[in-house]
């Protein structure tokens, strides 16, 4: 079983890496301009659903209220694995962004992205926190809806468990009166954990649910920690099933 999962974990990065080349002109021009990003987004999910469906991956959503495709949303989730920013490719629509790691603008794949239409953060700066939230909010204000992990990091624990969150994504959502949706990635990790490396991957379905999205209106900023719990514990009902 585990020699079947590291040729399956080959066989997908193979598959990961030849989209890439094949869609990267068309990256290369529609990274240029925010005007094109929905664009962008497009090939994005398009890329997404060849790499997995050739690789025996699926992903299947189910929501607890439909989202409205023109509104704008911060969604959070937990994070195990890479697949988790493949499965919102498909999962959001029109124009959104991501915020990670700054360690992916060094990525052979997804470099390309945190350089243009994604944030990337420093997690050892405030200083570059600050930077990257500024420039969330100045997107979110534009209607580009976001797509962040707030426990920051897929953690070094195996079988996964949901670790604390930071509270940036919940006061920037107070702060710009904007909807969160949270995100539970229930199997993902079973299917990738991390980057796929330590233990393979395999083909399979990754179980989604898609939480209803929690208004911010009336919120003020001292409430962020009381929404950052909020979001956790809604998130968290659906990893303990």
């Amino acid at each position: 079983m585990r020699l079947l999962k590291r040729v399956h974990y080959f066989y997908f990065i193979f598959w990961i890496l030849l989209f890439f080349v094949l869609f990267s002109p068309l990256y290369f021009i529609f990274t240029k301009n925010p005007r094109y990003y929905t664009v962008l987004n497009k090939l994005r999910a398009v890329n997404a659903f060849l790499c997995t469906a050739i690789s025996g991956v699926f992903f299947k959503f189910e929501f607890e209220k439909e989202l409205d495709s023109n509104r704008t949303y911060i969604y959070c989730a937990n994070h195990s694995s890479n697949l988790d920013i493949v499965l919102f490719c498909l999962l959001a629509k029109g124009r959104f962004h991501f915020m990670g790691k700054e360690e992916l603008m060094k990525n052979p794949v997804l470099g390309m992205f945190f350089r243009t239409i994604d944030i990337a953060v420093s997690r050892e700066s405030k200083i570059s926190a600050f930077r990257a939230f500024k420039k969330a909010g100045g997107n979110l204000e534009k209607g580009m809806s976001l797509i962040i992990f707030p426990e920051g990091r897929i953690d070094e624990q195996y079988p996964p468990i949901l670790h604390e969150f930071k509270n940036g994504p919940f006061r920037l959502a107070i702060e710009k009166n904007i909807p969160i949706v949270p995100v539970s990635s229930i199997n993902v990790w079973k299917i990738m954990w991390d980057d796929g490396f330590r233990y393979g991957t395999r083909p399979g379905i990754g179980n989604i649910y898609i939480h209803e999205p929690i208004s911010t209106r009336i919120l003020g900023v001292e409430s962020a920690e009381e929404l950052r719990e909020e979001v956790f514990n809604k998130i968290n009902s659906k990893l303990q099933k």
